[in-house]
């Protein structure tokens, strides 16, 4: 499995408060109908002044799904919200490592 983390600042001018229902309210929806999506969260960071406003973790089954989803009008849509709508985004690609405590 496939995971994106995507870091989100929000654009200049707007608050906090903004930024969450923007993300939440609208763009939540856009982002659940890419393509393969297998799992999406949100996360929202709580402090008004870090440098992220945002989280969101997405599970793709490969890399290659990932980025099929993002050359899809789907996915372009979804891409050009979040620049219109953020002043910085930061994408990681990682290899997750579950660890549970027995």
């Amino acid at each position: 499995m496939f995971k994106a983390i995507i870091l989100l600042s929000r654009a200049e001018g707007a608050t906090h408060g903004e930024f969450r229902e923007w993300w939440l309210e609208r763009h939540a929806p856009l982002a659940r109908a890419l393509p393969g999506l297998r799992r999406l969260v949100f996360n929202v960071v709580e402090a008004e002044d870090a440098h992220y406003d945002g989280v969101s973790e997405l599970w793709f089954d490969s890399q290659e799904e990932f980025e099929a989803a993002y050359a899809s009008e789907v996915g372009k849509t979804v891409a050009a919200d979040s620049l219109a709508n953020v002043r910085a985004r930061v994408r990681l690609f990682v290899d997750e490592r579950e660890q549970v405590r027995a």
